[in-house]
């Protein structure tokens, strides 16, 4: 199985468990919203009848990303999992704007008043779909990573923002049982500028990465390390990298030995693209010129 196929099984799956989980969850916090007179848990159910649809941009993103290089696109589809991410963020924008302005208009018109007859259910709810959303947060987070999935990773953010949802309306319940039912609208706004904040990096991180932004300092320093150590690599002259998607591509000049045989001095290269290549599996292609260096 190669690399690229693993991953696209792995981010196909992540979603799928994803999507059940909301489902289950949107069934469970509607029937608990309607039992314990929840406006508010009703809501967030629509919330997570919205997240089934994050998790079918991703699987599509996915796919399309993970297909082979061909004459129409030769450097591979790797952006398309860019497009997803782009798309979930602004999805993120739309969930986090639909809990403000919910929030707002509560505080506004004073409907938040009528909020203290809660049944205990809609709170057990609550606290229900934080600890499933949290879990599924780390869970998408950590395959996420491991694939270095820009679309999972954005799809994590996704399932936090429903398990802050879902913290707004327990400091709700709990606070209408205690008498400060304006609580939750409070806590709501706080989580609807988190959640823009969220959103707002997913998708300049995922722009950038369609622009061919170049990779951190960080990284550029460890690949110049590795190369440095490469034996014959007297130097490196030159290192630019972009990033292409959840891919990197790199360009490097090296100085070698100015009398080596041509025959040397190209397997000194291999060397180095097989060293790069191994060294950071992020790497999709390197392209290595060797320069002639003087001993002295």
């Amino acid at each position: 199985m190669s690399a690229k196929k693993s991953e696209k099984d792995v981010a196909v799956r992540v979603s799928l468990v994803g999507m059940i989980a909301n489902i289950l969850l949107t069934l469970f916090k509607l029937l608990a919203g309607i039992l314990g007179r929840s406006g508010a848990m009703i809501s967030d159910a629509v919330h997570s009848a919205s997240d089934v649809f994050s998790g079918l941009i991703v699987i599509v993103g996915v796919r399309f990303s993970s297909k082979e290089s061909d004459s129409d696109h030769p450097y591979g589809h790797e952006r398309f999992e860019c497009v997803a991410a782009i798309l979930l963020s602004i999805l993120l924008l739309l969930a986090g704007g639909a809990i403000g302005f919910s929030a707002v208009q509560s505080i506004i018109s004073g409907d938040y008043k009528d909020r203290a007859d809660i049944g205990l259910i809609a709170l057990i709810a609550a606290v229900v779909s934080v600890v499933v959303k949290e879990a599924m947060y780390w869970y998408t987070k950590i395959n996420g990573d491991k694939i270095n999935s820009t679309a999972l990773k954005a799809e994590a953010w996704h399932h936090r923002s429903d398990a802050l949802s879902s913290v707004g309306a327990i400091i709700g319940i709990g606070g209408a049982k205690l008498g400060f039912p304006i609580l939750e609208p409070i806590a709501s706004t706080i989580i609807c500028l988190f959640i823009f904040k969220v959103s707002f990096d997913i998708f300049k991180d995922n722009i950038d990465r369609m622009v061919d932004r170049s990779c951190d300092e960080e990284t550029e320093d460890e690949i110049r390390q590795l190369v440095l150590n490469v034996e014959g690599v007297m130097s490196v002259d030159l290192l630019q990298t972009r990033v292409f998607g959840s891919k990197v591509y790199v360009d490097i000049e090296i100085g070698a030995d100015s009398s080596l045989p041509l025959t040397e001095a190209h397997q000194i290269a291999e060397n180095v693209h097989n060293a790069v290549e191994s060294g950071f599996p992020q790497v999709k292609h390197i392209m290595v010129h060797v320069n002639p260096k003087d001993k002295d």
